[in-house]
């Protein structure tokens, strides 16, 4: 049969339910440049300056932290790509396989709640960019026009975003180079540039955890931009691409970050980059805030599908449209919006402690969805159950992925560490913060066991 594909000028009819065979399109290099385009912005650079600025390693320590924590991270999160053209259904659709179709609504509503935050976090870096290259122009409206932007491109869904994507890959890619060049050529470095700052094994860790946390947070995400691909489309190559696209495009900005973190003396990444830049500042912003729109439109893309997966819960016959989605993008916009405008002048503070205590919720999930999907059913889900209230052969409550979800939770604690609560545990490692670690390592093969145990027979291929 052959695939169609939709214009991407025209309003993607898709929404949360099975993507039809002879509408697949696409190749796995389309992986590539969605994960490589999107990363490469202003909040990735920002991210990257942490190393720097609130971990306070140098440079090679940033170097090291930031590699490591983004090589291992991503695993968890391209283990997810093979998902979309398995079953062709959003990310968050597919865990009523895992947890029941009522059980699935507590980590999808926590989901939504992640989007929203980073979708916030983007709009207030993209206001912030543009007004230090247009300071005549009231901050808070250039925030808001950010966030116009980004609702418009959600609208019209799927297939435009991976285009911009596309674009963006190119002209992110030369602006991350230009950036370096600049600063690195023609500005120059300090001479005391290697030994600014030094090691420190909280810091180094620390750093560690929020890369990891960086490529974990995108788990929830990757079916919804891989569930268009034709049904044939190898695990492998979609690992593959979607690893080494988030990988690059994550590690260098965040890089970028590092190195103007310790060139600047008050800790502001944005306006840093910009006198950093001298002249060029002007293309490189335009070209990052352009990023932002793109990213938060993913953001917001994949906020909508799992807010109509929410609500489908519990009105299964309802079928959600174009013009649900469209709704449903101006709602969370506007809460994002109000978010972004309330905490732009405290952004670095309330952003770090806001994906640290991601860290800790996103986890257990995406452990037992990996462990389910690879180990357990081998990709065996019977997608016809996900849309059913009763939740067909998975039931309203999975209690052994529910179980293991909040044990997680509760298991990474005594491993804490941040500005909001130490365990007793990341204490005694001298504030080194290896929750994420623990949380894998145990939940994976307690999910398993369980799983295993209690299992539900195979009833049908995806397709």
């Amino acid at each position: 049969m052959t695939a169609t594909k939709e214009a991407p000028a025209q309003v993607e009819q898709h929404t949360i339910y099975q993507i039809p065979i002879d509408q697949r399109h696409g190749r796995a290099r389309d992986l590539f440049t969605i994960w490589f385009g999107s990363n490469i912005m202003m909040l990735t650079i920002v991210t990257g300056a942490l190393a720097t600025t609130v971990f306070k390693l140098s440079f090679m320590g940033a170097i090291g932290s930031i590699a490591l924590g983004n090589l291992v991270g991503a695993v968890f999160m391209a283990l997810h790509a093979a998902q979309g053209p398995r079953l062709g259904v959003p990310q968050m659709v597919q865990t009523r396989g895992q947890f029941g179709s009522i059980g699935a609504v507590l980590v999808v509503a926590i989901v939504v709640v992640m989007y929203v935050g980073f979708l916030a976090s983007n709009i207030v870096l993209g206001g912030q960019s543009l007004h230090t290259i247009a300071p005549g122009i009231n901050q808070n409206v250039l925030i808001s026009a950010i966030a116009l932007i980004s609702v418009i491109a959600t609208i019209y869904g799927h297939d435009l975003i991976h285009v911009y994507a596309r674009v963006l890959t190119w002209l992110s890619g030369l602006a991350l180079l230009l950036c370096f060049g600049w600063i690195v050529f023609i500005h120059g470095l300090p001479a005391n540039f290697l030994s600014i700052n030094g090691y420190n094994a909280a810091g180094f860790f620390g750093m560690v955890s929020v890369g990891a946390l960086w490529q974990i947070a995108y788990a929830p995400y990757v079916s919804d931009y891989s569930r268009y691909m034709p049904h044939d489309t190898g695990a492998k190559p979609a690992f593959w691409a979607s690893y080494w696209g988030c990988v690059l495009g994550s590690v260098l900005p965040m890089l970028l970050g590092a190195l103007i973190g310790l060139l600047v003396s008050n800790g502001d990444v944005v306006s840093g980059l910009t006198t950093l830049t001298g002249p060029a500042a002007l293309a490189i912003v335009a070209i990052f805030s352009i990023g932002i729109a793109c990213t938060n439109a993913m953001n917001l893309y994949c906020g909508v599908l799992s807010s109509i997966t929410v609500v489908q819960t519990f009105l299964p016959d309802w079928k959600a449209g174009p013009v649900a989605r469209g709704v449903t993008a101006i709602v969370l916009t506007s809460i994002g919006l109000a978010i972004a405008l309330w905490s732009a002048q405290n952004f670095l503070t309330n952003y770090t402690n806001f994906i640290l205590l991601l860290l800790y919720v996103l986890v257990p999930w995406t452990a037992v969805n990996l462990v389910d999907f690879y180990l357990v059913r081998h990709g065996d889900y019977d997608v016809a159950s996900f849309f059913t209230h009763s939740g067909g052969v998975y039931g309203q409550f999975n209690r052994a992925a529910i179980f293991c979800y909040l044990f997680g939770i509760v298991i990474q604690i005594p491993f804490v560490s941040n500005d909001l609560y130490t365990g007793p545990i990341a204490k005694a490692l001298d504030g080194v913060d290896i929750s994420w670690i623990v949380g894998i390592l145990i939940v994976s093969p307690v999910y398993y066991l369980l799983a295993r145990k209690h299992a539900v027979p195979a009833v049908g291929l995806a397709e």
